[in-house]
């Protein structure tokens, strides 16, 4: 009751206002009327206030986001169920839920009258132009009288996650000579003939050839096992992110590492589709542990990873790049490396990092084209992607206005004659199989 009491709206306040006003008339100027007026005034709102502040409404909440991954720019669906699922009725019903500005107002509805086991539906479009991981919810119902005289607020605790991912740009099919791939150019390769012992075998699935079950391991194990006849090589790509504050430049969306992160997805998901097996390295590290993105399913479902990680990726305040990721997980196949401002004391981590990969390509943001005001210490990016060149790697420079195809489509062409944008001699392009 103090609950309701505490809930009567300005309406509801100047009822009882109004209600004792006309009782200190009824006493003053002794009208028995304004004693009637005054008591009516009264207990329309106390007898709501007592009402709403007793019944115990019963109201079941799911929220459902289609879909719940997207891309920035790219717009979701949020649907909201509601049901009563008491035996009361309920009011008028007030409707807000709680997001965050970046996708958009909050949206409020109004439903009207639920009758015992009832389901509402309403829906509304979120879209956010900056990538990251979202809260929706909690959602806050308002329960109003008829009068609008009392309005009590709810909320569900339930929360629902919108992952926004960064804008992902299709990129051309460029030569990538010497790397197996997994279909297309893949060689699969035959198991040396040798006694049984030799032989691979793995778990028996539904369909198999009964004619490749191999029934000494199956005796062994104690399960079907059957034969695997071929292997085809896999090849496998470490595409490195830059994400280190003081290699970037600008905030927020206009950032050079926005844009960074920007190209370090679209070629993520570029080499998913040609059968690459992807692992994302940070600044600070490996993401997921070193967990290579394999295509064997849907691309969305083998990209999605991939993308996430990079929808969170934060700036780190760290100065140098860890590379325990080098030793950790073993070769990194082909090194795609998206770099920010490159400074004198990165110039032995980029060796290390070439010499652990079979193949290195570097994508080098021109980061002063972010900000006029850079602070000086980092080199150039004429002279970056010349000693980049010069050490192994296939380098190209990049600025906020150069199209990410067409800086792509040189890398490739950088890759195929051996050279970079700066002409500086470097090693044929070879990947590794695993």
């Amino acid at each position: 009751m103090r609950e309701a009491l505490a809930a009567l709206t300005i309406r509801g306040r100047a009822f009882l206002a109004a209600g004792g006003t006309a009782f200190l008339c009824a006493l003053v100027l002794g009208h028995d009327e304004l004693v009637r007026v005054g008591a009516l005034l009264l207990l329309l709102p106390l007898a709501t206030a007592f009402y709403l502040g007793r019944s115990r409404y019963r109201l079941g909440l799911v929220r459902s986001l289609s879909p719940g991954q997207v891309a920035a720019g790219q717009q979701a669906r949020v649907q909201l169920d509601l049901t009563n699922d008491g035996r009361m009725p309920t009011g008028l019903l007030l409707l807000e839920d709680q997001i965050p500005y970046v996708l958009g107002t909050r949206p409020r509805f109004v439903v009207d009258r639920m009758g015992p086991k009832w389901k509402r539906s309403v829906g509304y479009l979120v879209r956010s132009d900056v990538r990251g991981k979202f809260e929706v919810g909690p959602m806050k119902v308002r329960l109003s009288d008829p009068f609008g005289l009392v309005e009590l607020e709810r909320t569900f605790q339930t929360r629902s996650s919108l992952v926004v991912t960064p804008r992902v740009v299709p990129l051309p099919v460029v030569p990538l000579s010497g790397v197996w791939t997994g279909s297309g150019d893949n060689r699969p390769r035959a198991f040396a003939s040798g006694s049984a012992e030799d032989v691979t075998v793995r778990e028996y699935r539904r369909g198999d050839d009964l004619r490749r079950v191999h029934w000494r391991s199956s005796a062994h194990a104690g399960e079907l096992m059957v034969r695997r006849e071929e292997q085809p090589w896999q090849s496998r790509a470490t595409l490195f992110l830059d994400n280190r504050k003081i290699a970037h430049r600008g905030t927020g969306a206009a950032s050079s590492l926005e844009h960074a992160v920007s190209v370090a997805a679209s070629v993520a998901v570029h080499l998913v589709q040609r059968g690459f097996s992807v692992r994302l390295v940070t600044a600070v590290g490996v993401d997921h542990g070193g967990t290579w993105h394999e295509q064997h399913g849907a691309l969305s479902a083998e990209t999605a990873p991939l993308l996430e990680s990079l929808a969170v990726l934060r700036d780190t305040s760290h100065p140098h790049i860890d590379l325990k990721w080098l030793h950790e997980v073993g070769h990194a196949g082909l090194l795609i490396a998206v770099l920010g401002d490159v400074g004198e004391h990165d110039k032995p981590v980029l060796t290390r990092m070439r010499h652990s990969a079979a193949s290195a390509m570097a994508v080098v943001l021109d980061v002063p084209s972010w900000s006029r005001g850079a602070e000086p210490g980092g080199l150039g990016t004429a002279q970056q992607t010349a000693w980049l060149g010069a050490h192994g790697w296939r380098a190209v420079a990049c600025g906020p206005q150069d199209p990410l195809p067409t800086i792509w489509q040189d890398l490739g062409v950088a890759a195929r004659s051996g050279t970079g944008r700066a002409n500086a001699p470097t090693a044929p392009l070879t990947g590794s199989a695993s």
